[in-house]
């Protein structure tokens, strides 16, 4: 399970302690999960972290890489 984590634009970090009030999707897969931060990107969201039950942790910047490979 992965949990993406958005934001209005222009945000740029989750101080931990605010993490359970922001919005957030689950998902199942890391595929999805990259997915859905395409969308949230295309609509003028920022996705600032994307969290998986395995340990997994992208930050808006590795987010805003594996956006830029999809693309590509």
């Amino acid at each position: 399970m992965y949990r993406i984590y958005s934001a209005p634009a222009g945000a740029e970090d989750i101080p931990p302690l605010e993490r359970d009030r922001l919005l957030h999707k689950d998902v199942a897969d890391m595929d999805e999960a990259i997915g859905w931060a395409a969308h949230m990107s295309r609509t003028g969201h920022a996705v600032l972290l994307i969290e998986g039950d395995d340990g997994t942790s992208l930050g808006a910047g590795e987010i805003a890489s594996a956006l830029r490979q999809r693309m590509s």
